[in-house]
């Protein structure tokens, strides 16, 4: 049984919004004042923020590739996982959040103080996705909003293919063709293979969007019109 929290909201919040480069303070300072904005009207709103490795984890799952080791799926997850907590701590402090970091989505008893909760990766073998989906169940979400630095899913990748398309709703069973079924360290998709079958099996609604549009974050929020991609069954 889920844990039933009113207007509950999980926003799966890509590394890369964090951190494009460098450290984006003036980002996560607007970005507060928007968040708190819209609590400050929703008093029964929560939020739950699982934050991703980005490029800090990728970078150093890359570096770890060119040692003697020859690190393991398992040895890089653990290390994208380690990136998400440095991020995710910082966002929690950036958003003031009283709330305890949280690592582990499936504990019995997650601390869920005021209105807001921030998490980081739990454990190999899955993105910080699936982290956000584990989330959505425990505490009766019915959507994800996956923030990233694009505007839409593509039929694939834009940046390779010329002629991709982008998509503005598509079915769970369609999504899953584009990404496949196997997640992979440092995989680079538009939500996690794992995270969209359990997405798919809790009949949880994902919404993609691009992280840097505030605005546009909060009217999907509030349940307006909005620049993404929907993805349902």
């Amino acid at each position: 049984m889920s844990e039933d929290y009113k207007d509950t909201f999980v926003i799966s919040l890509g590394g890369s919004i964090v951190v494009p480069n460098e450290i984006d303070t003036d980002f996560l300072t607007e970005f507060k004042r928007h968040i708190d904005s819209y609590l400050s009207k929703n008093k029964e709103a929560r939020i739950i923020f699982v934050v991703g490795g980005g490029a800090a984890a990728r970078n150093y799952q890359n570096a770890a590739k060119k040692l003697n080791s020859n690190p393991s799926d398992y040895d890089l997850d653990m290390i994208g996982i380690r990136a998400t907590h440095l991020n995710a701590e910082y966002v929690r402090l950036s958003l003031g959040a009283s709330s305890p970091l949280c690592t582990a989505p499936k504990a019995k008893n997650i601390p869920f103080e005021g209105q807001i909760l921030v998490a980081g990766g739990w454990k190999p073998g899955f993105s910080t996705d699936t982290d956000a989906v584990y989330l959505a169940i425990k505490f009766g979400a019915k959507n994800v909003l996956n923030l990233s630095n694009t505007d839409l899913v593509y039929t694939s990748d834009p940046r390779v293919n010329k002629d991709a398309k982008p998509i503005h709703d598509i079915t769970w069973k369609d999504f899953q063709k584009i990404v496949g079924t196997k997640w992979t360290p440092g995989k680079n998709v538009p939500f996690d293979p794992v995270a969209s079958k359990l997405a798919k099996r809790n009949d949880i609604n994902v919404i993609c969007a691009n992280g840097r549009n505030i605005e546009n974050t909060i009217s999907i929020l509030k349940k307006d019109k909005f620049v993404g991609t929907f993805i349902h069954n």
